[in-house]
């Protein structure tokens, strides 16, 4: 009987040291984490830049010793920006790989697809690579967005416009997705501030081509003013439709359009396009050491140019790192969350808007900068962040 007795007390005693070790991901030596993201499809220049910045940082810390003993491995599932593939890369992440967080996941319809189940596994979904507002919203305790939303971004710009340029007829042109609906549903609500009806809405499917008859439709509605839910391809495709009738009306995107690729169309096409973004590109251009060590170190590992998805990459990873260092040896999904709410006015090497989090606030920033192409680069129209 006694040997019973201390068999089952020994049995109990174990049971917790058996829990603490099967945290998803976190062994003694190792903290795994997972992303899906565009490695080969439509948006490719940001998920494969924005994952080169994440391992980057990655694995800096891990030469420098990990995280109180532990290395850091970074698994990476090319998406190629589809929802079936995200859905099969995170099942393979999860189930197989076993991820303690998921970080920059790209694409706002794939996150929306993947986030329920990914919740409901308690695996963390940490500053994907998109501004959607469901990213953070509404609060959970196991989702993170980085700064500023698409939302935030067009009525902030919005806004600018109407009560600074005198903007009346503000038309919409944007993708028929979870993506384009959120941009126009900040358009919506802003111009609801301002007393103002949308004049004019075209919906595009994301791989469109041909935006001539989208073009001739606000053309006819007399719109002064079109903001684009678009990102890259479909962002220069439109502004090539609308000058190419000779149309010289005003047009701004949001951080998916804030993109190089956008502000080098040869002949100057996009000349005079504005975007707003949550943090300023400018690697290419700081005389900053960090960010200059920084670009060095990218084009030493990638051989190519950081773009702005690549500086988004290098903030994202670094607060994550900070977080997983405030959540101590005892790294648990708990104490990795109480870790990052516990980050106040981050400031990164590049200038973006203070980033707080709090267990009520999960999105680091609302602000965002109002840029334009000018001679074949994004320059700030204002050098402060606006709001709305």
């Amino acid at each position: 009987m006694m040997k019973s007795i201390l068999a089952a007390a020994a049995l109990m005693l174990a049971v917790p040291a058996v829990a603490a070790e099967s945290e998803g991901g976190v062994t003694d030596t190792e903290i795994v984490i997972g992303s899906y993201t565009d490695l080969s499809g439509v948006t490719a220049m940001w998920g494969v830049n924005n994952s080169n910045s994440w391992r980057m940082v990655f694995d800096q810390v891990n030469a420098a010793g990990g995280i109180a003993g532990r290395k850091i491995k970074y698994i990476v599932e090319d998406n190629q920006y589809q929802v079936p593939r995200s859905i099969q890369a995170a099942n393979k992440l999860m189930n197989r790989d076993h991820v303690f967080i998921m970080v920059a996941n790209d694409g706002t319809p794939m996150n929306n697809a993947v986030m329920p189940e990914q919740l409901a596994k308690g695996v963390a979904n940490i500053f994907p690579l998109t501004s959607a507002r469901s990213m953070y919203e509404p609060l959970n305790h196991l989702k993170f967005g980085l700064a500023s939303s698409y939302y935030d971004q067009v009525r902030a710009g919005v806004k600018y416009f109407v009560e600074k340029r005198g903007k009346k007829q503000v038309c919409t042109m944007a993708q028929d997705t979870d993506f384009g609906r959120d941009i126009t549903a900040g358009i919506r609500d802003q111009l609801k501030a301002e007393n103002i009806t949308l004049a004019g809405e075209t919906l595009h499917n994301p791989t469109a081509t041909d935006f001539s008859a989208a073009v001739e439709r606000l053309h006819d509605a007399g719109c002064d003013f079109i903001v684009l839910g678009t990102i890259v391809r479909d962002s220069v495709q439109a502004i090539s439709a609308v000058r190419k009738i000779g149309w010289n009306v005003d047009m701004m995107g949001q951080a998916a359009s804030y993109d190089d690729a956008v502000a080098t169309v040869p002949g100057g096409v996009t000349a005079g396009f504005y975007s707003m973004t949550p943090v300023l590109f400018v690697a290419q251009t700081a005389t900053s050491p960090d960010v200059k060590a920084f670009a060095d170190a990218y084009r030493k590992n990638y051989g190519r140019e950081p773009n702005f998805a690549a500086q988004i990459g290098v903030t994202g990873a670094q607060i994550v790192v900070q977080a997983l260092r405030n959540a101590g040896h005892d790294l648990t999904t708990d104490s990795f969350v109480a870790g990052l709410e516990s980050i106040k006015d981050y400031r990164d090497i590049f200038g973006s808007p203070a980033m707080t989090f709090s267990p009520t606030k999960h999105q680091g920033s609302n602000e965002s900068f109002l840029c334009v192409v000018k001679d074949g680069h994004w320059q700030p129209v204002d050098a402060e962040p606006m709001g709305y």
